[in-house]
């Protein structure tokens, strides 16, 4: 497998922590620069990090994995969306302008998890091709950090125009994207 076959692998993989980035960017707009550093470097370092796990794991968990990772994705997804939808329709009764939300590390992690489950079996999928996973994984990584960079910042603008509206429909991305991963 070539530089580019994983490079398109590793943007596939980051797509859904683009989303979730992207929806961070809209919702959470007075974040420290602590956290908007923070976002990618747990987005990519999940990212590189489960694939390495996939392919030692091998067909130990392969089966579960595969065949509960959908419910856990959702379960994850649907609950952080579900809040964010619950607030923000209560912001619109209140007729909050742009509430400040704060973004708990946990929340980052536990979205951190959520969008890097394929990324296991990738690292599965590896191991059985023969494939060696260090610099892949890597490169997996590295591509997430520029893509969820990239998320955030078009996040932001989106958020900008939105107003009080953008957390409405940063939760329903959430929750679309764990019902995506139910199918």
């Amino acid at each position: 497998m070539g530089f580019v076959d994983i490079l398109l692998i590793g943007a596939g993989l980051a797509m859904d922590a683009a989303a979730v980035s992207m929806t961070n960017g809209m919702v959470y707009r007075n974040l420290k620069r602590s956290t908007y550093v923070l976002m990618p470097v747990f987005f990519g370092v999940f990212q590189m990090l489960m694939p390495i796990l996939g392919y030692f794991a091998g067909g130990f968990f392969a089966d579960i994995v595969t065949r509960y990772s959908g419910i856990v994705i959702f379960i994850i997804l649907g609950i952080i969306g579900g809040k964010m939808v619950k607030e923000g329709i209560g912001d619109m009764r209140k007729e909050e302008v742009c509430p400040d939300r704060e973004m708990s590390l946990k929340v980052l992690f536990f979205q951190a998890i959520a969008t890097s489950i394929d990324a296991f079996a990738v690292g599965i999928s590896f191991s059985l091709a023969g494939i060696g996973i260090v610099g892949p994984s890597a490169l997996i990584g590295a591509v997430t950090v520029v893509i969820v960079v990239a998320a955030i910042l078009i996040g932001r603008r989106f958020g900008d125009m939105l107003g009080s509206g953008a957390e409405i429909l940063g939760g329903l991305i959430l929750i679309a994207i764990g019902v995506k991963a139910l199918f």
